[in-house]
């Protein structure tokens, strides 16, 4: 797919009305995967990086983060894509950055995070109303965790991996409040990016893409299924890296932007996309040879019956 016009990582990324925005800084890009092409929009007023972003009736919210400076941050600002323009809601009761923005019913989760001093990985579980612009405290996640990955499923929470170390999948229901814990990641990774696919044209599962292990950017493909609470490998990303952003449109998965290694290591303008139609791990392809055949000899037998039928007749 086309690049990204500019080189970025920590950048969020966004799906409204089947268009992607990526963000981070001074850029606010809009990608069509109709066309194929990018557009320049208007830029956040205050630059950040590495925040929560979320999208609530087509508007993009862009919760937390950090300047330049690395000044934690806990402004609250909000794109509409309709009239290219910004506006400032309600910060975050509590600044910090490397943290996921998550929807359940119209309200934002902004769990976890860091601010690096004096804390490392908050336990913090903070959550946005846009239609009151108000801010609620709930029950704290069990293992603080930033630079994690995560993604809604059946309106819940997944929170997965993050630095430094963590394979932990620690799963939020925002109807009763509670923590449970599903499997853990297969390989530990920090700084990834994570997609869902919605089960309309391919089965719904979690797609964990790229990240970090110790320090290196690696290209794995980890893949959940919340119904089974089991992981399996999917196809590599081409190009490793972390600090990425993932969008999903018509079930196809979008990689943009990132870090291709450590500190002095090129930043990325990649657009990858992954299209997992045939990734249907309940029924491998040795399981559905053997069904079509015999489903295809039983359509033949009925038939030749039909046909033998219709000869004794005449």
């Amino acid at each position: 797919m086309e690049p990204m016009p500019t080189s970025r990582s920590w950048l969020g990324v966004a799906v409204v009305d089947r268009k992607i925005y990526a963000m981070v800084n001074e850029i606010n890009y809009e990608y069509d995967p109709s066309t194929n092409s990018w557009t320049t929009k208007t830029p956040m007023p205050n630059p950040k990086s590495s925040f929560g972003i979320a999208v609530v009736d087509n508007k993009i919210y862009c919760i937390g983060g950090t300047t330049d400076d690395y000044t934690y941050t806990n402004l609250n600002q909000v794109y509409d894509p309709l009239t290219d323009t910004w506006e400032t809601k309600k910060s975050m009761p509590t600044s910090r950055y490397a943290l996921d923005a998550n929807v359940v019913n119209g309200k934002i989760y902004m769990i976890g995070g860091s601010q690096r001093t004096p804390n490392d990985n908050f336990d913090i579980n903070e959550v946005y109303d846009p239609v009151t612009d108000t801010w609620t405290t709930k029950t704290s996640i069990p293992t603080g965790v930033d630079y994690y990955a995560s993604a809604v499923v059946n309106n819940k929470i997944y929170i997965i991996g993050g630095a430094v170390g963590v394979t932990l999948n620690q799963i939020y229901n925002p109807e009763t409040d509670t923590w449970s814990s599903g499997a853990p990641l297969p390989t530990v990774v920090d700084s990834a990016a994570a997609g869902v696919t919605a089960g309309t044209t391919v089965t719904q599962r979690i797609f964990v893409l790229g990240g970090k292990h110790g320090l290196d950017a690696v290209n794995l493909n980890q893949v959940y299924d919340p119904e089974t609470d089991t992981w399996v490998a999917g196809t590599a990303m081409p190009t490793a890296r972390y600090g990425l952003g993932v969008a999903v449109v018509n079930d196809s998965l979008y990689a943009i932007g990132g870090r291709e290694g450590w500190v002095g290591s090129p930043v990325s303008a990649a657009n990858e996309r992954y299209t997992p139609a045939d990734f249907i791990p309940e029924f491998p392809s040795w399981i559905i040879l053997p069904l079509f055949i015999g489903a295809t000899m039983v359509v033949m037998m009925f038939k030749n019956k039909l046909s033998k039928k219709g000869l004794k007749k005449d």
